[in-house]
């Protein structure tokens, strides 16, 4: 009837609507004021309350928005906006509700305050900041998705095909009670969906000032979580002990800490060193990293992480009083392996162990890696330029695992793309986790008027 040509086949992009733009800094502040701590053992307090303010913000303007019970205080939100095109193949787009834990104390504003505060370290309208946790992990995408569907049922509008928004809980320790959990037991969710969007990706890194590379995530480590146990002869603290749980726990610990992974470029990195290069016009030479990464400044930190598996300790136990050798002792690893590279992560890791040790899995969940390339990316790009000329979209690795992790088990396809432009000197990847975590609410503006063109029309 071509009322409503798709907008992806007529290659045009929506201009966005303004009242999400207007309300994303609000929606943030309130999200943020919610705190969804998850220290991983169950003891926070889940993400029950932010769940059900995500669903009754969304049910004031008509969204038909469900809440998922995935465990105790474990809610997810879900809702499905039907698109122009029933018979394409759905998008899923989804964020989650759940921060790491921050102590006041070593924040220079209160964690959970949501104020909005100058940076001192940057200059011009990016100066002005939203601080809190989850202002970058991420509940800034969660706000920016709610302020786009609020905005669309209020407006009357339609993306071009049906998108399945979903809040998740538990994605910072695995999502074993989030995005597992579901794809586990409400598969009914997924149906028809052949392609995700969520974190981390879609910020910027300036070249210079007409040219901007936005980092689209299209591969992540996988995750082993890993629990170490040495056993021993217990005794008296005074007396020679040659079968000690502690030094052979200890021992096997630093050889772990202290081992270098060899060095792997896979095809997201070699592609991303690449753009990097052309758009620079420096020399980045996948084959001699060391010299490569020094080249790179603040992006060093992000790339060298995706270059390497990595294994590094993070809790001890052992003993119950000081002049008594335990029979056993414990720690705790966290182990991130590049895709392909699972075999040879484990072989080493068992390697540096010895014959001592056991461990086994608090955690353990696939590496991913995709192309860059369709007509999904093809938008993402367009949408970007749209709002920045001196937009460039790349690919790149994550460092760390997200929600696509679970839906992979799906065969869904999945894209970091929570879209931030950012100012040139404010280090973005020190405030995942990190104290002072911020976002600029010029970047939450872009990031709307992004988003909004990129789902109306992918």
């Amino acid at each position: 009837m071509g009322v409503n040509p798709s907008p992806r086949a007529a290659g045009l992009l929506p201009e966005p609507i303004p009242a999400a733009e207007a309300e994303v800094v609000g929606l943030l502040q309130d999200l943020i004021r919610i705190d969804s701590s998850n220290y991983g053992d169950g003891t926070g307090p889940g993400e029950a309350e932010t769940a059900e303010f995500v669903a009754s913000r969304l049910r004031d303007v008509g969204i038909d928005a469900e809440t998922i019970e995935c465990g105790p205080r474990r809610t997810a939100v879900v809702a499905r906006i039907a698109g122009l095109n029933p018979d394409r193949d759905a998008l899923l787009l989804h964020g989650h509700l759940d921060v790491v834990p921050a102590q006041s104390r070593d924040w220079s504003i209160p964690p959970f305050a949501a104020e909005i505060a100058a940076d001192p370290a940057v200059s011009g309208e990016a100066a002005e900041m939203v601080w809190g946790r989850g202002a970058v992990d991420m509940k800034d995408m969660d706000a920016m998705i709610m302020a786009i569907i609020r905005a669309w049922a209020v407006e009357g509008v339609q993306p071009d095909r049906d998108i399945v928004v979903l809040f998740l809980p538990d994605e910072e320790a695995g999502g074993r009670h989030g995005s597992h959990w579901l794809v586990d037991n409400r598969p009914d969710i997924f149906r028809g969906v052949t392609e995700a969007v969520g974190e981390v990706g879609g910020f910027s890194f300036t070249v210079h000032d007409d040219l901007r590379l936005y980092l689209i995530q299209t591969a992540e480590r996988g995750i082993a979580w890993m629990k170490l146990t040495a056993a021993g002869q217990a005794g008296h603290g005074s007396l020679p002990n040659d079968d000690n749980a502690v030094t052979a726990l200890c021992e096997a610990v630093a050889r772990v800490g202290r081992h270098k992974f060899p060095v792997h470029v896979t095809s997201t990195v070699r592609d991303f060193l690449a753009a990097l290069s052309e758009s620079t016009g420096i020399e980045l030479n996948a084959d001699d990293m060391d010299s490569t990464l020094a080249r790179l400044g603040p992006l060093a930190r992000v790339v060298g992480a995706s270059l390497a598996s990595t294994a590094n300790p993070t809790m001890l136990t052992a003993g119950y009083k000081q002049n008594v050798i335990p029979g056993e002792a414990t720690a705790f690893i966290d182990g991130r392996f590049l895709p392909g590279y699972e075999e040879e992560f484990f072989a080493e890791i068992d390697a540096a162990l010895g014959p001592d040790v056991v461990r086994e899995f608090v955690e353990h969940q696939v590496a991913l890696e995709t192309t860059f390339d369709g007509p999904t990316i093809d938008v993402m790009a367009a949408a970007l330029r749209a709002e920045d000329p001196g937009a460039r979209a790349v690919p790149y690795m994550l460092f760390g695992g997200t929600d696509a992790k679970a839906f992979s088990r799906l065969g869904i396809r999945s894209f970091g793309f929570a879209p931030l432009m950012l100012p040139p000197s404010l280090d973005f990847g020190s405030l995942f986790h990190g104290v002072d975590e911020r976002v600029p609410v010029s970047a939450l503006h872009f990031g709307v008027r992004v988003l909004d063109r990129f789902l109306r029309a992918c």
